[in-house]
């Protein structure tokens, strides 16, 4: 009985070992294709596991697409100079990404230029501090 339970805990870690290492996967991010986005903040997401926002953007004929960016814990921005009021809905902002590998309007954040001149992250093709 006892090797039975442990065989189906062993094939219950391992059926969900899949899932759980693809969510911590950055495959779906080009990292070699940093691009920055320019607009207005939709809305922002204080919440573990990993904080994000949406931006609105609009190019150059006019139509807005909806970015999302995907961004860290809470408890590591906290550590870079975020607060959970740093942005806001309405925030004109330029947010440097590494956008989605197939397409999408969207990308895991690197860093960004606030409102009031503030960069927290990186900003740029060099990936020079923006501190």
């Amino acid at each position: 009985m006892r090797t039975a339970s442990f065989a189906a805990a062993a094939v219950a870690l391992l059926a969900i070992a899949p899932a759980a290492s693809a969510h911590h996967s950055g495959a779906m991010f080009d990292r070699n294709k940093e691009r920055v986005i320019t607009g207005t903040v939709k809305e922002f997401n204080w919440t573990n596991p990993h904080a994000s926002f949406a931006v609105d953007v609009v190019d150059a004929s006019g139509q807005t697409s909806v970015w999302d960016v995907e961004m860290n814990s809470p408890n590591n921005l906290v550590h870079d100079g975020w607060k959970r009021s740093t942005i806001k809905p309405g925030d004109k902002v330029s947010v440097a990404i590494y956008p989605l590998r197939d397409g999408r309007p969207g990308g895991t954040y690197v860093g960004i230029a606030l409102p009031d001149g503030k960069h927290l992250g990186t900003m740029g093709e060099a990936g020079a501090s923006a501190r």
